[in-house]
């Protein structure tokens, strides 16, 4: 195994759970939900803190059920995600390989840290109403604290989303059918510091997948084979 291979990635994935751990906790804990701010100024750079009860992104998956759902298979991606990365340490896959796979990984796990437990830990949040059967916000007022009273039970805390960069609104033109006149957004999705490593590894290896999916030694030439005289004796 390649020791130092192995450190980098755990090095890489300890970074990104720090910084996207810090950076939702400070949000949590400093902005009230749906709190607008530009950042430098800038009108296509914002942090909208919002959270979501579902993936990636800001999307939502389906009710309760569907919630728990999402969160057991997460957990279960991310146990399968440790024996991969130490399976592929191992077998000696490239570097920029091993990066990837590592900031696929801390994404997927800074994620599953949200869904499990700041339901437990924050006394606010997003959370599912029985009574209507969504997840609703009506209820959360305020700034969140940390703390041992939480606004829901262990695998149903939310996502916390914050960095929204609408780099073009405008209108769609007039004279495109259907969508004429109506409101154009690029970038829309809200999201957080996990979400961009997990978008950062996966383009990554699609852009270089030919380069990265070779393991280390398969560049190199073929050794030829030994000779042997023929024993006539």
């Amino acid at each position: 195994m390649k020791v130092g291979k192995l450190s980098t990635c755990i090095l890489i994935i300890i970074l990104v759970l720090i910084v996207d751990q810090a950076s939702k906790i400070y949000i949590k804990t400093h902005f009230p939900i749906g709190e607008v701010t530009r950042i430098f100024g800038w009108s296509w750079a914002r942090i909208h803190f919002i959270e979501n009860s579902g993936m990636a992104w800001g999307w939502k998956f389906g009710h309760d059920g569907g919630k728990i759902a999402l969160t057991l298979f997460r957990l279960a991606a991310v146990i399968f995600g440790s024996w991969l990365l130490v399976k592929f340490a191992r077998e000696k896959y490239s570097r920029g390989f091993m990066i990837c796979v590592s900031l696929i990984y801390a994404g997927a796990l800074g994620n599953l840290i949200d869904s499990m437990f700041y339901g437990m830990i924050f006394d606010k949040g997003y959370h599912y109403d029985p009574v209507i059967g969504d997840y609703v916000d009506q209820y959360y007022s305020g700034v969140a604290t940390l703390g041992s009273k939480g606004y829901s039970s262990f695998l149903r805390g939310s996502v916390v989303d914050m960095l929204y960069f609408p780099i073009i609104s405008t209108t769609y033109p007039e004279w495109i059918p259907w969508l004429g006149g109506k409101h154009f957004e690029f970038f829309s999705p809200i999201f957080n510091v996990a979400d961009v490593a997990i978008s950062t590894g996966v383009i990554t290896l699609l852009v270089f997948q030919k380069k990265f999916y070779r393991k280390a030694g398969e560049l190199q030439e073929p050794s030829q084979p030994e000779t042997y005289k023929a024993d006539i004796s």
